[in-house]
């Protein structure tokens, strides 16, 4: 088991390269470490703090990094480390709040080798993977897959199939899932409670795939965005309760904020339609339309039954972009 709260993987939780059909050691040098710098001004810089921490993992000879896009969502500064201590500057491409990715370009030499991404379909729950970050093998352990199920966060975001493992990693922001060939099979992201084939529940990590990347890509170089579709965005974070999908806070200047939502307010219908989870939520508000549809939303407050509708936004429009788009 590693120890989460101070950080430290045990010698017998760390992967040996003699049982692993890859070289461990090069696919190690891929994952960098990673300080985003924000200002305390951003929008994300009350919840997500201004100094940020993690890895990156490059994915492309030319210096294209990915990481988990909260680590540098409206940062102004950015520095890349190689596991020989070498320090890059680096430039934010993008983030994609669909995916939860963030792209960086690196401003400088890594010389380090760059991962190849592994389709997540082939993923066997069950099987063992090397979770990487960076530092070298003090930072890297062995887990296994745990689960391969949708997920859906509290800020509005909903995976189709998210990649779980067991046990956790200590420091899980942007570190490398890496399949038993060596390639890169997704991207960290929280720590959580992952309940295993076999019922357990155990401390894990949740993952973004890797494979979601390759389709949307050209985009986030091309444009900071992807072209789609902006979803309705309403600003704030829902949480499944005993009471139902409670409201535990609006962003302050988010669009639920001025049409008079509050915290504590229980949501049971979106435009007529009941919704019992998170993921019901986010699908049925989306369906809707695009950014700037009005979301008619059913609540509970105090006992009483109301509808308060909704302009929404497009989440885009409150972030800082990156500074090359």
């Amino acid at each position: 088991m590693t120890d989460v709260e101070d950080g430290t993987i045990p010698e017998d939780a760390k992967p040996d390269p003699s049982e692993l059909g890859f070289d461990l050691d090069r696919a190690l040098e891929s994952v960098l470490g990673l300080r985003a710098d924000v200002p305390e001004d951003a929008f994300t810089a009350e919840p997500l703090g201004t100094e940020r921490q993690g890895a990156g993992v490059v994915i492309d000879e030319s210096g294209l990094v990915l990481t988990i896009g909260y680590l540098v969502t409206e940062a102004t500064q950015v520095w890349l480390t190689t596991n020989r201590r070498t320090a890059v500057a680096a430039d934010v491409m993008a983030y994609d709040q669909a995916t939860g990715f963030g792209v960086l370009q690196a401003l400088g030499k890594l010389e380090v080798p760059a991962l190849e991404i592994a389709p997540s379909a082939g993923a066997q729950v069950g099987s063992p993977v090397v979770i990487a970050g960076p530092g070298g093998r003090d930072n890297a352990m062995m887990s296994r897959l745990a689960a391969k199920r949708e997920f859906a966060g509290y800020w509005e975001y909903l995976l189709e199939q998210a990649l779980f493992t067991v046990p956790a990693h200590p420091r899980w922001s942007g570190t490398a899932m890496l399949d038993e060939t060596g390639k890169l099979l997704g991207i960290g992201s929280l720590l959580v409670q992952t309940t295993t084939a076999s019922g357990q529940t155990q401390g894990g990590n949740m993952f973004v795939p890797a494979d979601l990347l390759p389709p949307i890509l050209d985009d986030l170089v091309s444009y900071g965005r992807v072209r789609r579709t902006p979803r309705p965005w309403l600003g704030f974070y829902p949480a499944e309760t005993d009471e139902g999908i409670e409201i535990t806070a609006t962003a302050d200047t988010g669009p639920a904020a001025k049409s008079g939502i509050d915290a504590g307010d229980v949501v049971v219908e979106v435009a007529g339609l009941p919704v019992e989870s998170l993921a019901d939520l986010y699908r049925t508000m989306w369906n809707l339309g695009p950014a700037g549809t009005e979301v008619p939303l059913t609540v509970l407050r105090d006992g009483e039954a109301r509808t308060i509708t909704v302009t929404s936004g497009d989440r885009e429009d409150y972030l800082r972009r990156p500074a090359l788009h």
